[in-house]
């Protein structure tokens, strides 16, 4: 996949391309409708299928104090887009610049001059430009004057109510992973590189995998029964916490894999992490002996649901 950032120009390619617009931060059912109508367009046209996405989240930048758990890094969703097929990735920084354009603005200077867009695929409901003025019938408008077709994907439902980014997060907000399962089409997955951590899950019986988050606020917190995947392991059974490890200091907010039966060295590796159920909260207890306690209840439950 080729990844570019701003405004440069790909008509030196001598071609143009079909777009998708969005943040697809998840890339949950609803996402994977459009990009599936992306990449058929593009084959039908012989165009290289490219996904217009914006970074920081405009949320982050019109309300930092109270933006959305990001469900994807943007190297994830990369990763994901690329393994569907799609060809080029787009990332434009959202600031005060791009926030003030208006509707025909943003259409004139990145669809049209900068992309060469020849087909835009959006969801249905997709508003852009300043105050979100811009919509699917400002696109078709400028389009037909500009010469690229539209197609506005309908909205895809689970249980009766849209597929959002918004409902998987309070479904992982709540614990309810069966729920946010449904709605990705697959497990709810986070990643990282493993890093040295202080050794104490070690001295416990419970060797744990480290990982930072890289994000600002995390989407699940507490203990949950997973499944990892990556160094030479596949859907291998494990229990994991997101948090803070309040009953030996706290500190920077984790994810601290245990895989059960595993003695490899892990240490500079890159893992996936499906999770598969919740357990509990994140607790302090009053000593490292409770604790102890807690972690093995917590791995027989997970090996029960995991049926490992």
């Amino acid at each position: 996949m080729r990844i570019t950032r701003g405004f440069e120009s790909r008509r030196t390619a001598g071609r143009g391309c079909v777009v998708a617009i969005g943040n697809f931060d998840g890339l949950h059912l609803g996402h994977q409708a459009i990009v599936a109508r992306l990449l058929a367009r593009g084959r039908d046209a012989g165009l290289p299928a490219a996904v217009l996405t914006f970074e920081p989240h405009p949320r982050e930048y019109f309300a930092p104090d109270a933006a959305p758990a990001r469900l994807m890094r943007l190297r994830d969703k990369a990763a994901a887009l690329a393994a569907r097929g799609v060809a080029e990735l787009r990332v434009l920084r959202f600031g005060a610049e791009l926030a003030g354009w208006e509707g025909a603005a943003f259409i004139d200077r990145i669809l049209d001059r900068a992309m060469g867009a020849e087909a835009v695929v959006i969801g249905d409901e997709f508003r852009f430009g300043r105050g979100r003025a811009g919509d699917v019938a400002l696109l078709r408008r400028e389009g037909a004057a500009r010469g690229f077709a539209v197609e506005a994907v309908p909205q895809c439902l689970v249980g009766g109510q849209r597929v959002s980014s918004g409902r998987v997060r309070e479904a992982l907000a709540a614990g309810r992973l069966d729920a946010a399962a449904a709605l990705l089409g697959r497990p709810y997955r986070m990643n990282g590189r493993v890093v040295r951590g202080l050794g104490l899950g070690r001295g416990l019986g419970f060797a744990t995998a480290n990982m930072r988050l890289h994000r600002r606020v995390s989407p699940v917190d507490g203990i949950f029964a997973v499944r990892v995947h990556g160094a030479g392991v596949s859907a291998w059974p494990g229990v994991a916490s997101v948090g803070t490890r309040p009953t030996v200091g706290g500190g920077e907010k984790l994810l601290e894999v245990h895989l059960f039966d595993y003695d490899g060295d892990l240490y500079g590796r890159r893992l996936d992490v499906d999770f598969v159920a919740r357990l509990r909260d994140e607790l302090r207890f009053r000593d490292l002996a409770q604790l102890t306690e807690q972690m093995h209840r917590d791995a027989r439950r997970a090996r029960e649901l995991l049926d490992a």
